[in-house]
């Protein structure tokens, strides 16, 4: 009988994929996935450390493990990822029943490194620079354990040369360094063949992507025409880009690229000048808002969401009222919200006499929640009665009876289908849409967070493959 594994994931869409690539990894080396992680032989954690909260989660959830792997001999358990990566020695020293610890550059080696620890005891290899191409093309099994049967994540670029005062990615991810043109090509036309249409590219400023390589301009716009024009690709995605360097030939090349959707993230962190110099963005509110301005101006009912902070050192009433204006402006779709988390080792770590009261820091924040909401709800107002394009993505965790799906917007849309007791549609298979499916899909009411619609169609997906079942923190 094989050996299992679990994975469990912390933080982003980077992580996500990084697990995806290392439970290949662990495939192609002869385990199993398991959804219970008390069936697991191996429990790998692949950890995040941008937020305040990030270890104290790790270390719980080390903490409940220690009585399984008591109770299952030859259990182990691996710790990757930017919070391995960052305290290295101090995973083991603060919870010793832990075999391996990985870091963010050499995930490749997991499955030889749970061999090592098997055969000589606990294991720690963190390395402070990228192993080679090989890295990142050269996993094995991939497409037999990806999460999604239809959408896939590909990693563009690695590391980040910006200096945000707030965030600790360049110290654990290093400087940037994008992969080949080629190979990026090549891995998404082997994608589509085995039946992928919606692809999402990954980077920490995806829109400074071959700099590294060229010297010169970036190369994020060809990347976007090239990747778009993939034969069966019909959704590509990217996040995150960073204001400063949103060009003008990115723009184009979202508007001319049909495949590529009508969705831009684009992070503000802060409205206020004062507070974006001190968190060294590179950009002003004026400056932002002229780029956004100029992506709506070009691409069709463009839907943009933000990252904003709440709370940032020596962030004064001032300056959070015209975040509120800012935000308020923009008329964002969503917005991810956080509180300011110091990480130690970063510029604003260092400004603690300037932290802003918890009490002040909870008053803002609730106040920028209605002005998102408020902004999000007008937004998806304009949808109902509109018809859209929805890549089902399975049952609704809202109400089981409903599907949920996303437009090419990035909205979640949850929407009733025959099996469910609607009118009967056209398609090949009566008990509605699988995943995978493009739904045509009617929307009906709107919320500040999801629309809610009624299923006129749907086209079945080109091939189905099976689920890896593992949990994100």
């Amino acid at each position: 009988m094989s050996r299992t594994f679990h994975i469990r994931t912390f933080g982003c869409q980077m992580n996500e994929h990084d697990s995806e690539r290392i439970a290949a990894l662990l495939v192609a080396d002869g385990l199993e996935p398991v959804a219970d992680v008390s069936e697991a032989d191996v429990v790998v954690l692949n950890t995040c450390c941008i937020r305040e909260n990030a270890d104290n989660r790790l270390y719980g959830h080390l903490g409940a493990l220690k009585a399984l792997r008591d109770s299952r001999p030859g259990m182990q358990i691996a710790v990757g990822g930017c919070l391995a990566q960052k305290d290295r020695e101090v995973v083991r020293q603060r919870a010793g029943h832990v075999d391996v610890v990985f870091g963010t550059h050499n995930l490749i080696r997991a499955p030889a490194l749970l061999r090592e620890a098997a055969e000589r005891g606990p294991v720690v290899e963190v390395l402070d620079s990228p192993l080679a191409e090989g890295e990142h093309s050269g996993t094995p099994g991939l497409d037999a354990v990806r999460e999604s049967a239809c959408s896939a994540w590909v990693t563009i670029q690695t590391g980040c040369d910006n200096s945000c005062a707030f965030c600790i990615v360049p110290q654990v991810r290093g400087p940037e360094v994008s992969r080949p043109f080629g190979v990026l090509v090549e891995e998404v036309e082997s994608l589509a063949s085995r039946g992928v249409s919606e692809i999402t590219l990954l980077g920490q400023n995806v829109n400074s992507y071959g700099r590294d390589i060229t010297r010169r301009r970036p190369l994020f716009a060809q990347l976007l025409r090239a990747l778009g024009a993939v034969d069966g690709i019909r959704r590509v995605r990217f996040t995150s880009p960073h204001p400063k360097d949103l060009r003008p030939e990115t723009i184009a090349a979202m508007a001319e690229t049909e495949a590529v959707c009508e969705h831009l993230h684009l992070p503000l962190q802060a409205g206020s000048d004062r507070v974006l110099a001190a968190m060294r963005r590179g950009y002003t509110a004026e400056r932002y808002l002229s780029r956004l301005a100029a992506a709506r101006a070009a691409v069709v009912e463009l839907a943009v969401t933000t990252d904003v902070i709440v709370g940032f050192p020596g962030e004064t009433d001032d300056d959070f009222e015209r975040t509120l204006e800012v935000v308020a402006e923009a008329e964002y779709d969503s917005a991810y919200t956080f509180v300011f988390s110091p990480r130690p080792g970063t510029r604003a770590a260092a400004m603690e006499e300037q932290f802003v009261a918890q009490e002040v820091v909870a008053e803002r924040f609730e106040r920028l929640r209605v002005v998102v909401e408020r902004s999000a709800l007008a937004r998806h107002a304009r949808r109902v009665g509109m018809v859209e394009e929805v890549l089902v993505e399975g049952p609704s965790k809202k109400d089981a009876t409903m599907l949920s799906g996303r437009t090419r917007q990035n909205k979640l849309v949850h929407f009733s289908h025959p099996a469910a007791g609607s009118a009967p549609c056209p398609g090949p298979r009566s008990e509605g849409p699988p995943a995978g499916s493009f739904a045509t899909v009617k929307i009906t009411r709107a919320a500040p967070h999801h629309l809610r619609g009624e299923l006129v169609s749907f086209t079945a997906p080109k091939s189905r493959r099976r689920r890896l079942p593992v949990s994100a923190g």
